[in-house]
């Protein structure tokens, strides 16, 4: 997730103009993000535990998963593997499938979705996922990115990675305001920007065959509503129980991706006809 100072700077931007257009509405923004970085620091660092193994060898069978896009994606903030997205996802994924799971993160603290190609290219050329999750965007926010232009490279990924034969999940990005740390109006206007990204995702996946899950309306009551267990120490990445939550909101378009499971809930956006592994 981002830091508050780039928050600070892409609300900015997108403030209204009785706000923003007045020098006094852009100290308050940067006020409110100084307090912010001071409360939350980095606590956690930038290294997220190595969850990359084949989770439940012993189902045989393998499926492969590669996770991709920003730190949530990556995990941090768990302090265990088991307890990382994708510890999370190849555990569920695992149960419900009856077969292996072979885990590998290409995802990276810090990522915007213009780096995503950079994190395909780590792939080796024959590996062939199963089943790509990708979860970017906050970055793109904070870092005023247009979204058309993040929405035009995450749909480029998904396409990419339909090329390698892959069936896509997409968790689209989460909302903003759910960052106690971060004052009012800055906490409103991150929330905005991100869910405006977050439809564009959702438009862009499927326009390339992708599922899209809507992580502010599927998870992120919980984060809203029980931050000090969803969050982390940082009070920005998700706890374990946190990721625990994403990782259940994000599995019923893996099994549908997949075919194991025939429809999707609320939140949930699937491409028609749905596209299914190979």
């Amino acid at each position: 997730m981002p830091v508050p100072r780039a928050l600070a700077l892409g609300a900015a931007a997108a403030l209204g103009a009785a706000l923003a257009g007045s020098y006094g509405g852009r100290e308050l923004l940067h006020r409110q993000a100084a307090t912010a970085r001071r409360l939350i620091g980095k606590p956690l660092g930038e290294q997220a535990p190595d969850a990359d193994r084949t989770w439940k060898a012993s189902y045989g069978d393998p499926l492969d998963l590669v996770l991709l896009g920003d730190s949530i994606a990556a995990g941090l903030g768990a302090e265990r593997r088991k307890d990382t997205l994708g510890g999370r996802l190849a555990k569920g994924l695992a149960k419900q499938t009856g077969r292996a799971v072979r885990l590998r993160t290409a995802a990276v603290v810090g990522a915007e979705s213009s780096t995503l190609p950079d994190q395909i290219a780590t792939l080796p050329g024959g590996y062939r996922p199963h089943v790509a999750v990708v979860v970017v965007g906050g970055n793109d926010v904070t870092h005023r990115v247009p979204v058309a232009q993040a929405a035009g490279h995450l749909e480029d990924t998904v396409t990419a990675l339909r090329e390698r034969g892959a069936v896509v999940v997409v968790g689209t990005c989460p909302d903003l305001g759910a960052l106690r740390p971060v004052p009012q109006p800055l906490r409103a206007l991150g929330s905005r920007a991100s869910r405006q990204l977050a439809a564009a995702q959702t438009a862009a996946t499927v326009r390339a065959g992708g599922h899209a899950v809507s992580l502010a309306d599927v998870v992120g009551p919980f984060f809203i509503t029980n931050p000090d267990e969803m969050f982390s120490l940082d009070r920005f990445h998700p706890s374990a129980l946190g990721y625990r939550r994403t990782a259940a909101a994000l599995l019923p378009s893996v099994l549908t991706a997949l075919g194991v499971r025939a429809e999707v809930p609320f939140g949930h956006t699937a491409p028609g006809p749905h596209a299914t592994a190979t």
